[in-house]
Order: C-alpha cells, then sequence, then structure tokens
C-alpha cells in the first residue's frame, strides 16, 4: 500500500533520503516498526490527499508523535479518531503528544478538504544517543527532506481537479518557515502549538479555510 501511484514519486523521493547517525529513519521497509509507519502513511495519503488543497509542513517528526504513528502531527491519543483503518505499533514510546492534540483539535471543525500534514525532514532527528530527544535538523537534511515535500506537493496538485487553485503550503512555527526557505518552498507561516502557541495557532488555522 503507497497510497496509490501518484505518489509514486513522493515514495521514491523519501526513501533516499540519506540518515545520518544521529536521526531515525521512519518508513525504512527492512524493519516491523517502519512497515507499520509506512501503511499508516499511505493510508493516511490515500484518505486525506484525495482534495487536500492545503500543507501543513512541519519542521521535523517528534519522539512522541509522529515517530510512532507515522502519521504527522499523530500520537497514539489520535490514532483511533482518524476515520480510516490505521496499525497500532506494539511498544509505542509515548501515548500523547501535546502539539498532535491541539492541532487535530484545530481541524476538527475543518470545512471542506482537510490539509495534509507534513515534515520537511522525514526522519527524526535525535540528541545521540537517546532516541526518545528531538533535535533541530541541520540545514543539510533540510535540502535532503525537500524533494519529498515538492514531490508530495505535486502529487497534491495532480489530483485537484485540473490543476484549478494551487495547493497552498503553511509553515508551523518560524523553525519550519525558515526550513522550506531553505529549500525554495514559499509558505504562509502561523504559530506552533506548543510553548503556549495553542490558542494562536488554532485561530490563525482556522482562518485559512477557502
Amino acid at each position: 500500500m503507497t497510497g496509490g501511484p501518484r505518489f509514486d514519486a513522493f515514495w521514491a523521493a523519501l526513501d533516499a533520503v540519506p540518515v545520518a547517525d544521529d536521526a531515525e529513519a521512519l518508513y525504512s521497509p527492512d524493519s516491523a516498526e517502519g512497515r507499520l509507519r509506512r501503511a499508516n502513511l499511505a493510508a493516511y495519503l490515500e484518505h486525506v490527499g484525495a482534495g487536500a488543497d492545503t500543507v501543513l509542513v512541519a519542521e521535523a517528526p517528534g519522539w512522541r508523535g509522529m515517530t510512532n504513528t507515522g502519521i504527522p502531527f499523530t500520537s497514539m491519543r489520535e490514532l483511533d479518531a482518524l476515520g480510516f483503518s490505521v496499525e497500532h505499533p506494539p511498544a509505542p514510546t509515548a501515548p500523547w503528544e501535546a502539539s498532535s492534540r491541539v492541532v487535530h483539535a484545530a481541524l476538527a471543525g475543518w470545512t471542506g478538504p482537510l490539509p495534509v500534514a507534513w515534515a520537511i525532514f522525514p526522519h527524526h532527528p535525535f540528541v545521540a544517543p537517546d532516541r526518545l530527544t528531538n533535535r533541530t535538523p541541520r540545514p543539510s537534511e533540510v535540502r535532503d527532506g525537500a524533494p519529498v515535500a515538492l514531490a508530495l506537493l505535486q502529487a497534491l496538485q495532480a489530483a485537484r481537479d485540473g490543476g484549478a487553485r494551487p495547493v497552498r503550503v503553511v509553515a508551523v512555527g518560524r523553525k519550519a518557515q525558515g526550513a522550506l526557505a531553505l529549500a525554495g518552498i514559499d509558505a504562509v507561516t502561523v504559530r506552533h502549538p506548543a510553548q503556549g502557541g495553542a490558542a494562536q495557532f488554532t485561530e490563525q488555522v482556522r482562518a485559512l479555510q477557502r
């Protein structure tokens, strides 16, 4: 399962991103955990990506959420409420992630196709040797991840009716905005929901509804 043939270039770009010693490849087909995340991401793309005209782009996966489920801004707490079939990791590292809760709550009343979420660097960057940490991706890692984001945007645009109205890119936080700028991608920026930004993030995201 890959989310349909229109995402073939996305998967090829994702599989080509180099993995540093202090980063974890989340979607490797060579491990049971990677295959589970891969299946969940494919189901997410098939379900949400069919008509999406907006992409919410974070900086990198966090160890409490996407690193477990394979779905951006989705922790174990949100997994069962997605509305499509997913697999549950047998030994998740955390039961919930604060940012995931805020993002799902902000999108709960969204009218029209839901935005697709993604991370400009698709591997989980951690502070070695502890995988239960997060670090900022290096500029070189952002550049390596940029083709994946571009392939995702192209796949979503191709799925639009006749290519009408370009897919909009929304950076979640200033770090994500800077990462997208490094990749040459223009984006609207909203407040990151962490560290007291939940209310502002929710207000800004809801204002983006077309």
